[in-house]
């Protein structure tokens, strides 16, 4: 038997008898929690005639992850306004008690938790737990149980998944598994791929634009390593979204962009070097500020900033930024701007150029 039958045994043990289930994702959800959830909620719905609501305690920021929750036809919805004692099972997907990214209450002990990140302390206590840190998305295990059940997704939820895996290890170039592989092979081939493109354009504000700007003008290098922040901002996704963005320097091995969004600082890490471990420089910066987590090429983490005065904010950024350049270039050399504004005039770029 396998991993995943033995698993879908124990799922199933937990389904039974029960009406009803809450399945929580991380607040400002991405494609891989969006398509693990309503994988979950269909192997649920089949096995067990379970009714489940889906919900996360922030905003769908970024446009193509918008985009996907309106084609599944989601009706997500804020765990703010949601009564749990309505509920008889609590499930999590693609995040954890206790990682700081998620609003589930405290008091409320999940009963699931499936997750592709590494294992937290408060997810041990949990009835049913599926931790695979080596594989590239969640919706990589969840196809796996729909397998193993004998359920044959729909063309969204295929096509869903399919976006899950490729958003989650950048079509296959980082963090991914031969399991990963063989369902992005398998899901492609029923996957509805006018709709993937369609998701994949997503249509932006134009806010958007001028974020970007900020960011571009914002960013310092500091030898192979760029650093950047947005300030306040209302869509939490942007930071993740900028940092994929700058890993595409070709001189950059390490980004961190950072940016404060309701009270918490909020921090993406990526990288391209091979033995890098954005999981643990990640968790360096943050320890006993906040929380952290990821894999060894991309990172996040968030520490509350809600007492804290403008003041102590900056010395706080200015230390994370320094920590940051000390851990992955080995010094504490001086940066230099990324991008020179020079008011129409011509002038010199990093390259030599003009």
């Amino acid at each position: 038997m396998s991993q995943t039958d033995n698993k879908l045994q124990q799922l199933q043990e937990i389904f039974k008898d029960h009406q009803t289930m809450l399945i929580v994702m991380q607040d400002n959800p991405d494609p891989d929690a969006i398509a693990s959830a309503v994988a979950l909620r269909k192997l649920a719905n089949t096995l067990a005639g379970i009714q489940c609501s889906i919900a996360h305690g922030g905003r769908v920021g970024r446009a193509e992850n918008r985009a996907l929750v309106k084609y599944l036809g989601l009706n997500l919805r804020s765990l703010d306004q949601i009564d749990m004692t309505q509920y008889e099972l609590f499930a999590m997907v693609d995040t954890q008690p206790g990682t700081g990214n998620n609003s589930l209450p405290g008091q409320v002990e999940p009963d699931i938790v499936i997750d592709h990140h590494a294992c937290k302390p408060l997810t041990r206590h949990c009835r049913f737990t599926d931790i695979r840190s080596k594989y590239g998305a969640t919706a990589t295990m969840l196809l796996e149980y729909l397998d193993a059940a004998g359920i044959s997704p729909e063309v969204p939820l295929t096509t869903a998944m399919l976006y899950a895996i490729r958003s989650d290890t950048q079509d296959l170039g980082r963090d991914s598994t031969k399991a990963d592989v063989d369902a992005f092979t398998r899901l492609y081939a029923t996957a509805n791929k006018r709709m993937l493109s369609e998701i994949q354009r997503g249509k932006v504000e134009r806010s958007y634009y001028q974020m970007l700007a900020d960011a571009l003008n914002h960013a310092v290098v500091y030898d192979n390593a760029i650093v950047t922040h947005l300030g306040k901002i209302e869509n939490p996704d942007m930071i993740a979204e900028v940092a994929d963005m700058l890993l595409r320097d070709d001189r950059a091995d390490w980004i961190m962009v950072y940016g404060m969004f309701k009270g918490i600082l909020m921090l993406s890490l990526r990288t391209h070097q091979p033995e890098g471990r954005a999981d643990k420089v990640i968790h360096h910066l943050v320890a006993r500020r906040g929380t952290g987590g990821g894999h060894p090429s991309y990172a996040g983490g968030q520490i509350p900033c809600e007492n804290r005065s403008e003041k102590q904010i900056q010395k706080l950024e200015k230390l994370l930024v320094e920590r940051f350049i000390r851990e992955v270039t080995g010094n504490g050399k001086t940066g230099r701007k990324l991008i020179h504004v020079c008011g129409g005039k011509s002038c010199q770029t990093d390259n030599g150029s003009t």
